[in-house]
């Protein structure tokens, strides 16, 4: 026989709200859900993100397969 009153109240209709702004409705156990990153304000997935290359890893990668930094690197299918 399972246990009865053990499992939480399922909330249809929970908001998510991202930086105090309403985002979207979902299914939950809470009824209200704060997030600071979703797709909306992520770098990858609004096209902003950018590739730094601090310590120096491409040259790191160049010198150790010894290509020369005018070379192309073609990749191959």
């Amino acid at each position: 026989m399972p246990k009865k009153n053990i499992h939480p109240k399922w909330h249809k209709e929970s908001k998510v709200y991202c930086n105090g702004a309403f985002i979207m409705t979902t299914s939950s156990t809470q009824p209200k859900i704060t997030v600071d990153i979703w797709s909306g304000n992520h770098p990858f997935y609004t096209k902003s993100q950018r590739l730094i290359d601090t310590e120096g890893r491409v040259e790191k990668f160049l010198k150790k397969y010894k290509f020369s930094p005018n070379t192309e690197l073609a990749i191959q299918p």
